[in-house]
């Protein structure tokens, strides 16, 4: 066989012709129709049916289940949908990934659609330079470009007619019994790891196929070789990942693994069932087992029909997977300091939409951070033991710390979504958590010089009368209420006149308490009742803490756009 290394590196950029195509399908489509997408995600409840029903239509959408996977990721992660419901997503992803196969087996083989992939580019090509458009025409283009790259992949595989010598060292592999179904089983996994997409793989060994080089039950032994290649491929990413990414990875993982083991038990008798019913008593078609045209449908039924029925017999068990990844991936403890950024441990995502989510998690989580400052500043007040309060002190030092590199790492990454071409709402988005993380970052510094004021008071020996306590707790509460409000506002979807209200009352209520402490307080200086040391950290801690409410009324203001 004449296959010349220039032939080699023709059929490799067919592939990523292909590959290059779908991936420009996907982003349109997630760009054009993200918030939607969501939306639906969003809408979950908790019957685990409807979460297979959603995974299969958005993943058949977009043509990209892992793109469905890293939002299933996202929600989980946020508490907007639970393990158990990212379990039926998760499987009904893997059966609208079948769906790639079809479109290979109807469409680019009996169609010869990529005729009119150049007319379809016409169409597509005046939309990406329309504002409006842009994402649809990019959609349609990675289209064409995904039929135009099969067609390449058909001309680049050599004809097996004219290089039986193929077939040969094939069939070499091809009559072991199971162990040639556990050989190319392998293959099927290192290729969807190597090419990193099991649509990429899935259209490969259709065409390969087609071009008579391997025969049906290999075939479908590479197509359960891709089910594993691509959770590892997940397992892969996941690695520096947060808790969340891993348990969704193990998920998958670990559905795919228990389908492939049950239908290896029964796999001949499956594609038996397939070829006899379905390819010649169906459609009446030749044997895929004979003729090579027939595996390109008869390999699409097999494919469907493996994730169907392992979603029909998983989906009972989904309680016992969550468990068992809940296991295997513990959650670490919620009181542990060494602080890190869960949430951008992927990097950026497919698009600015879906990475806002993730900074938005990482935002919220920075405001909980600086909730927790607040408490422990409340204990110093109350607290009189010497080595507590010392504890609480270095607490509240090193969350300060965290809380500078918080925001470091939360602008750094806000900034390199800012580099693409961003909607006018994802634009607003990106600046109302700029200004929110340097709030945050403000409060934390507060807290900081307010714990270095109470260690000096505790040096010192400076008391405070019962009446100024008892002020300094009352406005702790009025600062926690407006923390509260603070945090509802973060974690809603869209911020409304009343969530706005709310947090204006709370700030208010902040402002009338520090003016009555402060009257008050000076009544006292005036009349000389305590040392002036007293005076002044006394001034210094309650101004501090309406300052507080200052920066979580800002936080309010950037979320509503008002800043």
């Amino acid at each position: 066989m004449q296959f010349s290394f220039f032939d080699f590196l023709t059929l490799v950029g067919a592939l990523g012709f292909f590959i290059y195509g779908m991936k420009i399908m996907s982003e349109g489509i997630q760009r054009a129709a993200g918030n939607k997408l969501r939306g639906i995600l969003k809408s979950m409840t908790s019957n685990r049916f409807v979460g297979v029903i959603t995974g299969f239509l958005i993943t058949s959408i977009i043509q990209s289940s892992s793109a469905t996977t890293v939002m299933t990721v996202s929600f989980v992660n946020a508490g907007l949908l639970t393990l158990v419901q990212s379990v039926g997503i998760i499987m009904g992803a893997n059966i609208g990934t079948t769906i790639t196969a079809w479109l290979v087996s109807l469409f680019g083989f009996k169609v010869k659609i990529a005729t009119i992939c150049l007319p379809i580019i016409a169409i597509g090509l005046p939309m990406v330079f329309s504002k409006r458009l842009k994402n649809w025409g990019d959609f349609i283009i990675g289209f064409a470009f995904v039929f135009m790259g099969l067609e390449a992949l058909k001309g680049a595989v050599p004809d097996i007619k004219d290089n039986p010598e193929i077939l040969s060292f094939v069939s070499n592999f091809a009559d072991m019994g199971y162990l040639s179904y556990l050989i190319f089983i392998l293959v099927g996994t290192v290729l969807t790891i190597v090419i990193q997409s099991s649509s990429a793989t899935m259209a490969l060994t259709i065409t390969m196929c087609h071009s008579g080089w391997i025969p049906f039950h290999v075939a479908a032994a590479m197509v359960l070789g891709e089910n594993i290649g691509t959770t590892i491929t997940a397992q892969l990413a996941a690695l520096i990942g947060n808790v969340h990414a891993k348990r969704t990875a193990w998920l998958h993982t670990l559905f795919n693994m228990v389908g492939i083991f049950w239908m290896l038990l029964i796999l001949p008798f499956v594609l038996n069932t397939i070829d006899q019913y379905l390819v010649q008593g169906y459609l009446n078609k030749p044997s895929a087992f004979t003729e090579s045209t027939s595996i390109p449908i008869a390999l699409s039924l097999f494919h469907s029909t493996f994730n169907i029925a392992n979603t029909i017999f998983l989906i009972g068990f989904a309680g016992y997977l969550v468990n068992l990844v809940t296991k295997i991936i513990p959650s670490k403890n919620e009181e542990d300091e060494q602080y890190s950024l869960e949430f951008f441990s992927l990097g950026l995502l497919d698009t600015a939409e879906l990475s806002i989510l993730e900074s938005k998690k990482e935002v919220i989580k920075f405001g909980m951070i600086t909730r927790r400052m607040h408490g422990f500043i409340r204990e110093l007040f109350i607290n009189n033991s010497k080595k507590e309060s010392s504890t609480l002190i270095s607490r509240i030092i090193k969350y300060e710390e965290i809380t500078d590199r918080i925001e470091v790492e939360i602008v750094n990454y806000l900034l390199k979504v800012s580099e693409e071409e961003l909607a006018k709402e994802t634009a607003n988005k990106v600046r109302s958590q700029l200004n929110i993380v340097r709030d945050l970052e403000r409060i934390g510094d507060i807290y900081f010089q307010m714990a270095l004021v109470i260690e000096r008071k505790k040096e010192d020996k400076v008391w405070f009368w019962p009446e100024q306590r008892e002020g300094l707790l009352e406005l702790c509460a009025l600062v926690d209420n407006a923390f509260e409000v603070m945090m509802e506002n973060l974690k809603a979807s869209s911020i409304t006149e009343e969530h706005f209200e709310r947090a204006f009352q709370a700030e208010k209520a902040i402002n009338l308490k520090r003016d009555q402490i402060r009257n008050n307080h000076w009544k006292h200086v005036e009349k000389k009742e305590f040392d002036v040391k007293t005076g002044l950290v006394f001034n210094d801690l309650f101004s501090s803490l309406e300052k507080v409410g200052d920066q979580i009324i800002n936080v309010s203001e950037a979320l509503s756009g008002r800043i």
